[in-house]
């Protein structure tokens, strides 16, 4: 069904909403509910319905309520109709406000606003609501599921095409605005200057959009022409000292500037520091920008469409926070090279959710026993609510019969002729691009992983990790329905002393997903202890009483707000060596902050609550370079010329006074106490002091001289030291280190960095990101919790052998693996990537999934489907197996059994194996000769082949059979880095001189390299650097067959049994073979 834009567009701006839902094909309703939120019933009205899912409209005779009160009407309403759309409007018909909240099972809920105003055209709207319409036709099979899907998919479209043109006019702005600032010096200041300028304006072109701003949505450009008209049009310089910096620093920075009012307009004290008079302000007196660089930038800020609100990506045109993180870490790592990468949601939801939330439940373990032993109600919750939370991707179609020509094969591998075909999604068996072989693996998962929850067998909160379970939706099921208020006071306490540290933070990514994920818990904390309150009386509850007395307290907008409050201030740390992330990361924060608020000029300051000042929780440095403790110190210092133990006991009385500073400044942060100010100031002072002489200790381990000045300002700036005890003594010192560090350490080699390290174990890895590793398990406490994203080279090369060890030595861990071929987990690197997840613990279990290939179909679900394996603490090799079942864990057993490998059969001879060193993401190519290779018209050999020899000429077919099986493609996987083929993955293959001299191995051999010259064709390619080139190509698909019996043959050499021959010939099989919408169209 369709509506002509011109319809809509009446109905919409008539407020005939129940028309319209008619005209878009929903059913006609009328049922009536009233809503008691504050001492005030809200009337809400079913316009219409279809399969359950209510539209609500909520008409008020003033103003549409704010979003707080939208929020509390939401959830009373969500206990009648789970399911539902609220349109707030009000009587004199000037404002809508359409309201989706998105309660999907793996994520706390989520809302999506979408405001409408009587002056605008509702083109917008219209663009959301076009997923809505349904016809007569569909009548029938709509279910609740369609209709959700449909909505919230209306509410959630794709950023990604404006997020790509932001940021490519974004990077012209930079570099112009660059040629606009006169009076600093030194290039890279500013680089860095300019960053914060276009930080600090777009800060302020968000809060103007909401009408914090004098009430003006343009009041930048505003202000622009009013100075311009002032100061006269000749007068080039006039808008930044004139009024810009007088609007940062007197304005918005300070609590008293009613005295500017008539010069700046209303506008609102922000704190947070952002508007600070800036260190580079005070080391550069005489910056100059001229007006001209203003005009362009608002010109570019004024195409697109800015919001607060996350979720609004519709028209093409629209820029909120995520976006602007997105695009100052693209800009930042491109100019920099800093080897990091912008980790999208689901990443850094799954590592964040999988130490937070065990690290909380432990905490409660360890204070209250009582509510987490096994068989108490927490465990017995999960038992009777099974499905709610194995993941719908993991559950999808199990409730239906497999058809018989599938079903056949459970029970008998000969019958299993259907298996590898694409299983069909329009009938609820599939998920996009599954084959049935898929489906039937992924049924078997749901049925042992429901099996073990119904026989209580699941009972550690590890276990939720392992058996990848909703582990969010299990911590607030918790909280909100156990009616014991100690587990509620025991929880809450965790809450608000948990310190989740990112130690390479850039924009933030990863702080912000800590903050969605603890925002449900709090929130349903606090529920539950007003329920408890209420329900027990004023005086039963004493902490209950207090903490909520600080939650209601009026300086609060709303309970939003203070949530995200008390999190940034209290539970969030990060650190960055990049000056310009930080100040990203911090305004990101601050825009959450402002996004939970509404502007109300009869309010104090407009309704909004200062903002925290967190610099001292999100701080700029090197996170490799520094001292951790007071111990690293003293070992550092001993012995050197002129140093006492009384040098020792001052810096102990420094960092104390650091100490007692901070806690100063952050009560003062906290009561948002103004007359403060000065507290700030004295601990940057003692902070400072402390640092430098600290820098002074470590510069004389790496030969500098703070004497010889110029040298010794070199060092510091290239290696820009951070000390761990002095930034962060009372967590450091006093707590024994952070209790949650998750983030995506910079994938740089040693050599490319300007800086070198001290004292690291992983150092012999000459990889940054290992010792990121191994410094975040320095400052960690002693029941800590550490994730991280690094490569793939993590469990399968010896140079990470110490990085493992780190990781596992006192810990549980989890390694899962992530292909770059067809789908990559980053955009804009073709890398394959391990996420560990290290839990310190009494037992040392290890384990793994297999390496995990997707497409941009299922994507989607690919966190939610990850597999654990358990694999053995102990081994004698420097790779972790990458498998995920228990028959992968058999086969390599049996492979390891045999004592022998394929490099004990090498010997000095003409008997070459030939093979390529690179490429093959698929398939590995081994012949007996040289493949054809021409170049520039001339034979030659391509650099990418070499061989080796055998010592027996008799064995070289029979070794091409082998390295060509299956069997080896899955040893190669299982084991290797997956990025070029190294001689010790074939010298490493297990195998037995029998192999080599079966007969039948020689004779497929020889039949599959007929095969492979047969099916192979020429490939011309035109090389920049080295002209035209052709290159022998095979097409080794086609020779299936003849693998599929080398393989059987090599079953019985392994003692493999039916089931796991099965498995090896059809490992991999969707993406090898390119079959339906899951292959790839890679060759070889």
């Amino acid at each position: 069904m369709s509506i002509k834009k011109s319809v809509f567009s009446k109905l919409i701006k008539n407020f005939q909403l129940r028309e319209l839902f008619n005209q878009l094909g929903w059913n006609h309703t009328t049922k009536k509910e009233p809503v008691a939120v504050d001492s005030q019933v809200y009337q809400l009205e079913a316009i219409a319905e279809k399969s359950a899912f209510f539209v609500f409209v909520c008409e008020t005779s003033g103003k549409v309520p704010d979003y707080a009160t939208r929020k509390k009407i939401d959830s009373a309403i969500t206990k009648l109709y789970h399911q539902h759309l609220i349109i707030y409007t009000n009587s004199g018909k000037r404002q809508q406000v359409w309201q989706l909240v998105v309660k999907e099972l793996d994520k706390p809920a989520v809302v999506r606003e979408t405001p409408y105003f009587s002056t605008q055209e509702p083109e917008l709207l219209l663009q959301k609501l076009q997923h809505l319409f349904f016809t007569i036709d569909e009548e029938d099979n709509i279910t609740i599921a369609d209709v959700t899907g449909r909505i919230g998919g209306a509410f959630n479209t794709n950023a990604e095409k404006v997020t790509k043109k932001f940021y490519e006019g974004f990077k012209k702005e930079h570099t112009a605005f660059l040629s606009f600032i006169k009076g600093i010096t030194e290039s890279q200041d500013k680089d860095w200057y300019a960053s914060l300028m276009l930080n600090r304006l777009m800060f302020i072109y968000f809060i103007q959009k909401k009408g914090f701003l004098n009430n003006d949505k343009f009041y930048l450009k505003t202000k622009l022409a009013e100075t311009q008209s002032r100061k006269g049009k000749d007068n080039f310089y006039s808008f930044y000292r004139n009024f810009l910096l007088v609007l940062f620093h007197q304005g918005l920075g300070s609590p008293d500037n009613k005295k500017l009012e008539n010069e700046l307009g209303k506008v609102p004290y922000l704190n947070g520091g952002l508007f600070d008079v800036h260190e580079l302000e005070t080391t550069y007196t005489t910056i100059q920008i001229e007006d001209k660089a203003f005009e362009r930038i608002f010109s570019f800020f004024d195409e697109y469409e800015w919001h607060l609100d996350t979720r609004q990506k519709a028209t093409g045109k629209e820029i909120n926070p995520d976006v602007i993180g997105y695009i100052f870490e693209k800009y930042i790592n491109d100019r920099a090279a800093m080897g990091a990468y912008y980790t999208k949601e689901d990443i850094t939801d799954y590592i964040g959710k999988n130490c937070i939330i065990p690290f909380l439940f432990d905490e409660l373990k360890r204070h209250y026993p009582a509510a987490l032993n096994k068989g108490s109600d927490v465990w017995k919750l999960l038992q009777l609510h099974t499905s709610d939370y194995i993941y719908p991707a993991i559950q999808h179609g199990v409730e239906l019969e497999l058809p018989a020509e599938i079903a056949k094969g459970l029970g008998d591998v000969s019958q299993r002729g259907e298996w590898n075909k694409p299983a069909p999604t329009e009938t609820g068996y599939a998920l996009p691009t599954e084959i049935w072989r898929e489906v039937v693996e992924r049924r078997r998962r749901y049925a042992e992983v429901k099996g073990k929850i119904e026989a209580g067998e699941i009972h550690e909160i590890n276990d939720l990790i392992t058996y990848n379970l909703n582990i969010t939706k299990f911590a607030i099921d918790v909280i909100q329905n156990r009616a014991d208020p100690e587990l509620i006071r025991h929880f809450y306490k965790a809450l608000e002393k948990i310190t989740v540290l990112d130690p390479t933070c850039g924009s933030g990514a990863f702080l912000f997903a800590a903050m969605n994920i603890l925002e449900p818990l709090y929130e349903a904390c606090i529920g539950r202890m007003h329920a408890f309150v209420d329900e027990g009386g004023t005086g039963k509850f004493k902490i209950f009483d207090e903490v909520l007395k600080r939650v209601d307290a009026p300086e609060h907008p709303n309970l939003q707000y203070f949530i995200f409050k008390t999190i940034i201030l209290n539970n969030l740390f990060g650190v960055d060596i990049m000056h310009e992330a930080i100040e990203i990361a911090k305004l990101r924060l601050f825009l959450k902050l402002v996004a939970t608020v509404d502007v109300d000029y009869k309010k104090s300051n407009m309704g909004l609550e200062p903002l925290p000042d967190i610099d001292f929780n999100i701080r700029s440095g090197n996170s490799l370079v520094g001292f951790v403790s007071i111990d690293e110190v003293k070992k550092a210092v001993e012995g050197q010329l002129g140093f006492h133990d009384k040098d020792i006991a001052s810096i102990e009385e420094g960092a104390d006074y650091v100490k007692r500073a901070f806690s100063a400044f952050r009560e003062a942060q906290i009561e948002n106490d103004t007359t403060k100010k000065g507290a700030k100031k004295e601990l940057a002072d003692r902070l400072h002091k402390l640092n430098n002489r600290l820098d002074v200790y470590l510069g004389k381990l790496y030969g500098k001289d703070p004497k010889k000045v110029s040298d010794y300002k070199a060092w510091h700036d290239s290696h820009q030291p951070f000390h761990w005890f002095a930034e962060f003594y009372e967590i450091i010192h006093d707590r024994g280190g952070f209790d949650v560090i998750i983030g995506n350490p910079p994938y740089l080699e040693q050599r490319e960095v300007k800086y070198s390290v001290k004292g690291f174990v992983t150092a012999e890895s000459g990889a940054i990101h290992s010792m990121c590793v191994e410094r975040s398990f320095n400052v960690t406490s002693k029941y800590a919790s550490i994730s991280m994203i690094v490569p793939l080279a993590l469990v399968s090369t010896q140079r990470m052998l110490s990085t493992q060890n780190v990781i596992e030595s006192t810990s549980c861990a989890w390694y899962s693996n992530f292909s770059w071929r067809p789908g990559k987990l980053f955009d804009t690197v073709n890398r394959a990537l391990t996420i560990f997840i290290s839990r310190k613990t009494d037992s040392n279990r290890v384990f793994s999934t297999n390496y995990k290939k997707w497409n941009a179909h299922s994507r989607d679900e690919l966190m939610n489907q990850i597999s654990y394996c358990e694999i053995p603490h102990d081994r004698h090799t420097s790779w972790r197996p990458k498998i995920g079942n228990k028959t992968e864990i058999k086969i390599l057993e049996k492979l390891l059994k045999t004592g022998s490998s394929i490099g004990k059969f090498y010997g000095k001879s003409d008997n070459r194996v030939y093979y390529r060193t690179t490429g093959g993401l698929y398939w590995k190519i081994f012949t007996d000769f040289a493949p054809k290779f021409v170049l520039n018209g001339k034979k030659g050999h391509s650099s990418r082949e070499t061989w080796f020899t055998l010592g027996t000429k008799s064995h070289i077919k029979s070794a091409v059979a082998v390295l060509s099986s299956d069997l080896f493609w899955w040893w190669y996987t299982v084991t290797s880095n997956l990025r070029d083929l190294n001689p010790y993955d074939i010298q490493n293959f297990p195998c037995l001189e029998s192999v080599l001299s079966d007969k039948k191995i020689q004779k497929l051999g020889e039949q599959y390299l007929d095969d492979l010259e047969l099916n192979s064709v020429m490939l011309e390619r035109q090389q920049k650097t080295t002209g035209t080139t052709q290159t022998q190509s095979f097409k080794i698909q086609k020779s299936k067959e003849l693998l599929d019996q080398i393989d059987a043959t090599l079953a019985a050499h392994y003692g493999l049994n039916d089931e796991e021959l099965d498995f090896i010939i059809n490992y991999d099989i969707k993406y090898r073979m390119g079959i339906g919408a899951g292959g790839d169209e890679d060759a070889e």
